[in-house]
């Protein structure tokens, strides 16, 4: 065999992704307050973009009238059977294509609001215009709590590091605990329930004791409390219901930043021809493209590296466009079909949902699996039942009597009621026959596996909580 060069002829096949595909893409996984932020960038990078208010004309998302001296869009190719009022709700607001043919209500978005008031914030309002070293060790002390509302610093570093005595600490933390809510400020579980039990004005020495001995009730050793406290039964049980309505964490209330809302990206609503998926049009910015800036431009002088800079935004734009309209049409297609699938859970709630794949959309829209899992991430849904993310309706189930299977959702609510509804503590076992009983073909191991997901204790455990509640 030769050493020398050779010529060879290969055959090999590999995906090349152009940039417009690989920007597609993004668009798609992107939640709408990034495509915004997406958008706005591309808006300033090019001089043939702007973004158009709801109000402006246009006939979709991003369309504007073409100029005679460039190519206009290809001829409509749609069928006689096209569906111009599913089209329309992908670009329109629900209440303008179909407000003759519906009676409902809109939806109500007082549901989608959110604290935003941190608890530094409402607690600095509650020390607002108190002056002096003590009030302003309080504000120190306020900025040193977590986000449960407990104080996890030493008390003696903060007096440290701000110069003041130990006295002078203790003076100002004692302000901060008495400041609403109750329990703010303590610096364990012990001291936070005391904070409360004394508010409440229940600080008694029974209850002090039972307080300082909550290991022993959280083993269940109600006889030794009983001694300990000096009460009978009924004393003790009207306690540790007293106890048991205080809030162990108290910061939790409040949000450690301002929270942001949830703008669902769709909207499902039952109206007389069944479910209709709209696009949330307010959510969505509209970008078009300023053709009559172009023809200025244009007209005016340039040179070989101007027109085709120009031509290169041209082409940049309507692209864009075009994939934002794409974009919108994917999701809609798809949040349909996943409508279509899970329409027992919009008639009848979390019980009748069913186990779904990505794979099983992706075949019946004839996609891609990968593109159906991209237009499901940070995308929300917003109907008559709530705001959920679209992957809440996929997931994995077990067998049912309908034949069509139960998702795991539906089987965690089924535990969920059984539990809430008991008189008797019930073994795993019991809860699986209970659940086969409904329709839901659930082994023991199964049951333990939802259960322990939901936070839900054993029978033992549930058993002990019963007794210490005085159930």
């Amino acid at each position: 065999m030769g050493l020398g060069p050779t010529i060879q002829l290969r055959q090999s096949q590999q995906l090349v992704m152009t940039p417009q595909l690989t920007q597609a893409i993004k668009l798609l996984t992107l939640s709408n307050l990034e495509l915004e932020a997406a958008i706005a960038e591309e808006v300033a990078n090019n001089p043939l973009l702007e973004m158009a208010s709801g109000e402006e004309g246009g006939d979709g998302p991003g369309e504007s009238e073409p100029s005679p001296d460039e190519p206009g869009p290809a001829e409509d190719d749609r069928p006689l059977d096209y569906d111009f009022e599913q089209a329309a709700l992908e670009t329109d607001s629900f209440t303008d294509v179909t407000v003759a043919s519906t009676d409902g209500e809109g939806f109500d978005f007082d549901r989608l609001e959110a604290c935003e008031t941190s608890l530094c914030e409402h607690l600095m309002a509650q020390l607002f215009g108190a002056s002096g070293t003590i009030a302003l060790l309080a504000q120190i002390i306020v900025q040193q709590l977590d986000e449960t509302g407990y104080l996890t610093t030493p008390l003696s570093d903060i007096a440290s590091d701000s110069g003041a005595t130990k006295a002078e600490a203790e003076q100002a933390l004692a302000l901060v605990q008495s400041l609403d809510p109750p329990g703010i400020g303590a610096r364990d579980l012990s001291e936070c329930l005391a904070l409360q039990a004394k508010a409440a004005d229940r600080y008694d020495p029974a209850m002090a004791r039972l307080i300082d001995n909550l290991e022993l009730l959280a083993k269940g050793r109600m006889s030794d409390l009983k001694r300990i406290c000096g009460v009978d039964d009924e004393d003790l049980h009207d306690m540790v219901r007293e106890l048991r309505a205080y809030d162990p964490k108290p910061g939790c209330a409040f949000s450690a930043v301002a929270a942001e809302e949830v703008a669902p990206d769709v909207f499902v609503r039952r109206t007389a021809k069944g479910f209709a998926v709209e696009l949330n049009g307010a959510a969505l910015p509209r970008l078009l493209v300023n053709r009559r800036y172009y023809q200025e431009l244009k007209r005016g002088p340039q040179d070989g590296k101007s027109k085709a800079w120009l031509s290169e935004c041209l082409a940049s734009a309507n692209w864009l466009v075009r994939a934002l309209d794409q974009r919108a049409r994917t999701i809609v297609k798809v949040v349909s079909k996943v409508v279509e699938r899970q329409q027992g859970f919009f008639d009848h709630g979390v019980a009748a949902l069913k186990p779904l794949t990505l794979r099983e959309i992706a075949e019946a829209i004839e996609m891609h699996e990968s593109t159906v899992s991209r237009v499901t991430t940070n995308k929300y849904l917003l109907c008559d039942r709530g705001v959920f993310e679209l992957k809440y309706f996929f997931g994995s189930g077990v067998a049912s009597a309908a034949g069509d299977g139960a998702s795991a959702e539906a089987v965690k609510a089924g535990i969920r009621e059984i539990v809430a509804a008991e008189r008797e503590v019930l073994s795993d076992d019991a809860i699986a026959e209970l659940l086969k009983r409904r329709g839901f073909d659930c082994a023991r191991r199964t049951v333990v596996k939802y259960r322990e997901s939901m936070g839900i204790g054993s029978s033992v455990q549930r058993r002990r909580q019963r007794k210490i509640s005085g159930g």
